[in-house]
């Protein structure tokens, strides 16, 4: 079995803002910054045998490239259930088109339909236990944050297994997108 999602991979300076966000929030597990990413859509574990079937169907995925901008910082839950802060992603039809399409192109090979609603977001740190206050306090002190416009040329279908000091995200292969104009 193998652990699956499609993502947009970030540009190194805009992955080292990102990480510069953390700190601050006991009970906070940081995303560590080389495994910052945008999630197209998550697939989960599929047997291996399946991943040429995956590859036919993203490589069927016709969308045009993008710009992306990242746009404040929030958090999945609240109070004693937060249990996700996040960089957020200005409202962008291109990504949403792009993420139908993968969608689509996923459930044509067989795969479930996602059944949870599209939040595009950057996992800054997952929570356990983190006292609200120095949650709302790290929400409020980095609201303003903002990075891009980010070029998105292609998407990437990346394994997630796990490593001698985390999770390990390993891109399989890149999905050129139309260029623009």
């Amino acid at each position: 079995m193998i652990r699956l999602f499609v993502a947009l991979e970030l540009p190194a300076a805009v992955r080292e803002r990102l990480a510069g966000l953390g700190g601050g929030v006991p009970g906070a597990r940081w995303t560590e910054i080389n495994n910052l990413h945008l999630t197209v859509r998550f697939i989960g574990e599929v047997e291996n045998g399946l991943i040429p079937d995956i590859d036919e169907a993203l490589a069927g995925v016709s969308a045009p490239a993008f710009d992306l901008v990242l746009d404040g910082v929030g958090q999945f839950g609240s109070g004693s259930r937060s249990r996700i802060l996040w960089a957020g992603v200005e409202r962008n039809e291109a990504l949403f088109h792009l993420n139908q399409k993968v969608e689509s192109a996923l459930v044509r090979a067989g795969f479930p339909p996602e059944e949870r609603r599209y939040t595009p977001h950057v996992t800054l740190a997952r929570l356990h236990n983190s006292p609200q206050e120095r949650v709302g306090r790290f929400i409020e002190d980095r609201g303003l944050f903002r990075a891009g416009p980010i070029p998105i040329g292609h998407f990437t279908l990346l394994e997630s297994r796990p490593g001698r000091s985390g999770v390990v995200y390993d891109p399989l292969r890149d999905y050129p997108l139309e260029p623009s104009g």
